[in-house]
């Protein structure tokens, strides 16, 4: 009885499909591990947003700039029937909203770093100068008399998302005359925060030329709105890593690895607003989906980074137990459990030795200091381990181009899906060639070899 146990035993571990089985199941169970150390890499980034929010909070915001427009009140007059069936008028102010015809906005941002412990954001000092011309308000295309304008108390109105982070007071010149910027952005609700100027229409004046410079402190991006029929915006930073985002791109741009230049040309035609709107009519909508500008991001986001290389570690670790089952295979040695769990063990701890390293070290020389330590832990291994120092560097290889090509698969994420399938079939293939003269039916029935000299 005790015979027969020992053959069935002996039978069990001698199976290869066995051992590919409980290989597989190794490598489902680290993937564990690899779950644990993807939720820490979402600790760490929202951490680092943290840290974002209290710096971008003191220093200010990405900054959108919405205007200038031309806010006219002017008196809205009805009438209904009062409860003892009378006609009864009622009245009550409201504005309406004029944009210019031409919109020139120039300036420079002046990027720095600020630190927030091991977090760096990037910030700027945006300076800007918006010139342009209104027309005379006309009122008729609106339906409404000129008869109840109040033009006396018309104000030009700039929305600036964080206006707190104004850095100097400034005024505006209205055909030549200088009327200074008071808080708030008046009858003008669909640009949020902001300030305006009363510059008042009181003349018969048909044209309106404005000028104004405004010193703004931001974080992370800078936007604008195309507010003019014809909107021209020209910009220049010392940042060399700028993405352009919004409905429009730069029809101009010059990019370097210190600095960058654009220039931006739209006509009024391609936003899905008027010229002219009753200010009850909510355009706030339509507004922010217009605008355009630019985001001063990482040139590479390591938490990112570490979140794409850890949705692989699986496919590796499965990679790395099949390069030394097959190695037991063809050379009959035999590997414990315990082995393909410390060998998965390494693996896994390459990827939390990416993710602190690029917190101090930027990305790159994390990733090469985190994967050469796993190849050398994992060859140094496979030494005792599988008895050879042939078989060993074999190991130590196949690790070394599966982080070369992890590394080029995250450096490429355009390309990621086309490498990553040619990348497997090469490594198929591969197998398939290795083993394609192994008789599976007879290796179970051979005996392992002895360990060798190392």
């Amino acid at each position: 009885m005790q015979d027969s146990v020992e053959r069935i035993a002996a039978s069990i571990r001698s199976s290869q499909m066995l051992r590919l089985f409980s290989v597989g199941f190794l490598a489902l169970l680290l993937q564990i591990p690899i779950a644990m150390i993807g939720g820490l890499v979402s600790e760490r980034q929202e951490r680092r947003q943290a840290a974002v929010a209290e710096v971008s909070s003191k220093w200010g915001n990405a900054q959108a700039i919405t205007g200038p427009a031309l806010v006219v009140p002017y008196t809205y007059r009805w009438t209904e029937a009062s409860a003892g069936g009378q006609q009864v008028t009622r009245t009550e102010p409201r504005n309406a909203i004029f944009l210019p015809e031409q919109l020139q906005v120039r300036g420079s941002a002046s990027s720095e770093t600020r630190s927030r412990g091991i977090f760096s954001v990037p910030v700027y000092k945006l300076s800007i100068a918006l010139e342009g011309e209104f027309a005379r308000p006309n009122f008729s295309e609106l339906g409404l008399e000129p008869a109840a304008v109040a033009w006396e108390r018309a104000h030009l109105a700039i929305g600036i998302s964080d206006a707190r982070a104004i850095q100097e007071e400034t005024a505006v010149s209205w055909n030549e005359k200088r009327v200074p910027f008071l808080p708030g952005t008046g009858g003008f609700t669909d640009g949020g925060t902001g300030i305006h100027a009363v510059v008042g229409l009181a003349d018969a004046t048909q044209r309106f030329k404005f000028s104004f410079p405004l010193s703004l402190n931001g974080s992370l991006g800078a936007y604008l709105t195309p507010f003019g029929q014809n909107t021209v915006v020209e910009l220049q930073s010392n940042y060399g890593h700028p993405s352009f985002q919004g409905n429009w791109l730069p029809s101009e741009r010059s990019v370097s690895s210190a600095a960058f230049q654009a220039k931006w040309s739209i006509p009024f035609l391609g936003r899905n607003y008027p010229q002219a709107w009753k200010a009850e009519t909510q355009m706030r909508e339509a507004i922010d989906s217009s605008r355009f500008g630019v985001e001063l991001v990482n040139p590479v986001d390591h938490y990112r980074m570490a979140e794409r290389s850890v949705k692989y570690a699986g496919l590796f670790i499965l990679l790395t137990f099949a390069t030394v089952w097959l190695i037991e295979v063809l050379a009959g040695v035999r590997v414990h459990p315990i082995q393909y769990l410390m060998l998965g063990g390494a693996l896994c701890l390459f990827y939390l030795l990416e993710l602190s390293l690029s917190e101090h070290l930027g990305f790159p020389l994390a990733y090469a200091m985190a994967s050469a330590s796993v190849i050398c832990m994992v060859a140094a291994y496979c030494i005792v381990v599988l008895h050879r120092m042939s078989r060993a560097l074999v190991v130590g290889l196949g690790v070394a181009l599966l982080y070369a090509y992890l590394y080029i698969l995250l450096m490429n994420e355009d390309y990621a899906l086309l490498i990553g399938s040619v990348g497997l079939f090469a490594i198929l293939a591969a197998i398939m060639f290795t083993t394609r003269r192994v008789d599976w039916y007879a290796v179970g029935a051979r005996a392992p070899a002895p360990p060798g000299p190392s």
